[in-house]
């Protein structure tokens, strides 16, 4: 699943990809030991790639804070 457009971030894989002219990203635990994240809670849009990685950052760190 790794490519060039994919990061790491606390244990999960974020993958950016575009739809239409906006970014979303899909994000997939690597460890068994960590939450699978809803579908529902990564559908935001953004017109930049950077700020759909970093808002997918920032829904790691409330799952894994709570």
């Amino acid at each position: 699943m790794a490519n060039a457009e994919t990061c790491r971030y606390r244990g999960y894989e974020i993958v950016p990809r575009r739809e239409w002219s906006q970014w979303c990203v899909s994000v997939h635990p690597t460890r068994a030991d960590l939450p699978i994240l809803s579908r529902s809670t990564l559908r935001s849009l953004a017109p930049r790639k950077e700020d759909a990685v970093k808002e997918a950052r920032k829904r790691i760190d409330r799952v894994l804070s709570s």
